[in-house]
């Protein structure tokens, strides 16, 4: 317990100096056998369907003896399928939105070949969280779900973050909210392109002024994507960060958590000292690559890092995906097929494997939950990081999945989803 105290109070004033776990990179850790080796199944007898067995020869050579480009990966990594949610709060009308740009606006940059249907990002009220925060307005509370954790959830993990799935009424709908196009699939080692499209053919207007959507959206360009690039980061968004967190504090996914960690003895019974203890959870600055201050739990995660050695590290949001679509800094090349037997993705799918490239660096393999709201993800990886281990198997709706979480010191290092069928 003193060791938990410990850990509690370093995560709220900031940590102190550089410790040596800081100096690894956690997503470096994995088993024995190559990543790449057992996600893409070569170890495997299991038969790909014929017209997938048939469509692409595939090389190795530009892989030969680099498993550092699938260090973001676990050794059980799966795929399954997902059913549409029950319910959502906002239900847009929006069906395609126009492939037009205003008049008064320059038309979409791309790069490569892709060009979906998509609509740009509002972006009018993001000047507007950077104000201090008393001047800032904030949705009304939610209290209509019981958000007290049972017994049952307090001594099992995957029944409480089977709850958060529950409570997450701001979880879009698929081919409602959004749409995707998965294209073809692919082993890890295959370099081409399978996917002819962009991933998101589009995504409602709406989604993005749902007051927690935007204000996550609005904290995604405050990062240098570098990695060992030191952040600077300035009073204004200090106070956008904290009002992040106080809009996410107001829906049930984040009361939920602050109950659970309250009924373990884990916070104090005072909502704010544990609202700045996730602000200093997610974003306070530590040490990756040999620098200190160059990035956060939050920066990596959910917004990405690009190492040295020209591989992407993090970056497990489908929303950062879809913005950085829009700019035309993303190239989607396909999902990663399952390891064993199971359900082909497809624009219902939820929860993705894929590759991709991101300002013309690979990302291997990744792992993302599509469609969920920003405070369910918070809520998720912190539960899993305060009470969980390395692996979390835990029963999210339709999912089986194993939330990997890696850990600097009393840190958040990497935490992300792996589908497991």
């Amino acid at each position: 317990m003193d060791d938990l105290i410990k850990g509690l109070i370093d995560v709220t004033i900031g940590g102190g100096g550089r410790r040596e776990e800081d100096r690894r990179d956690p997503e470096e850790e994995r088993g024995d056998r190559s990543w790449a080796t057992v996600v893409s199944g070569e170890d495997d007898d299991q038969p790909r369907p014929h017209h997938q067995q048939q469509q692409h020869q595939w090389s190795k050579e530009r892989w030969e003896g680099n498993d550092q480009s699938y260090s973001d990966y676990d050794r059980d990594h799966r795929c399954s399928k997902q059913s549409r949610p029950q319910h959502s709060d906002y239900q847009s009308e929006n069906v395609y939105p126009s492939n037009k740009p205003d008049e008064d606006e320059d038309p979409w940059e791309t790069v490569g070949h892709k060009h979906p249907k998509r609509t740009k990002v509002p972006k009018e009220n993001w000047n507007s969280y950077k104000q201090p925060l008393d001047e800032q307005e904030y949705s009304n509370e939610v209290n209509e779900y019981d958000v007290e954790p049972s017994r049952d959830e307090l001594a099992d993990l995957s029944r409480a973050c089977e709850r958060l799935w529950d409570l997450d009424s701001n979880r879009l709908i698929p081919n409602k909210d959004y749409q995707i196009d998965c294209g073809e699939g692919k082993k890890v080692h295959q370099q081409e392109d399978m996917a002819q499209e962009s991933l998101f053919t589009w995504v409602s207007d709406d989604v993005f002024r749902r007051p927690t959507f935007s204000r996550f959206l609005s904290l995604l360009d405050n990062y240098n994507p570098h990695q060992g690039s030191k952040e600077v980061v300035t009073s204004e968004e200090r106070q956008e960060q904290a009002a992040f967190i106080e809009e996410i504090s107001r829906t049930a996914p984040i009361k939920y958590l602050y109950k659970y960690l309250a009924s373990k003895n884990h916070v104090s019974g005072n909502y704010q000292e544990f609202k700045r203890m996730m602000t200093n959870l997610w974003f306070d600055l530590y040490g990756r690559g040999g620098t200190s201050a160059s990035s956060s739990a939050f920066e990596h995660v959910f917004v990405g890092e690009i190492k040295q050695d020209k591989e992407v590290s993090g970056f497990h949001n489908w929303l950062q995906f879809y913005l950085e679509e829009t700019k035309g800094n993303i190239d989607y090349q396909g999902y990663i097929w399952p390891r064993r037997r199971g359900e082909i993705p497809d624009s219902e799918t939820q929860l993705l494997t894929i590759q991709f490239e991101w300002n013309g660096v690979l990302k291997s393999v990744s792992s993302t939950l599509v469609g969920v709201s920003p405070e369910f993800e918070i809520a998720l990886y912190t539960l899993c990081f305060y009470f969980g281990g390395e692996d979390n198997r835990i029963q999210l709706g339709p999912y089986n999945v194993n939330i990997k979480c890696y850990r600097l010191g009393d840190r958040i290092g990497s935490v992300f989803p792996i589908a497991e069928c």
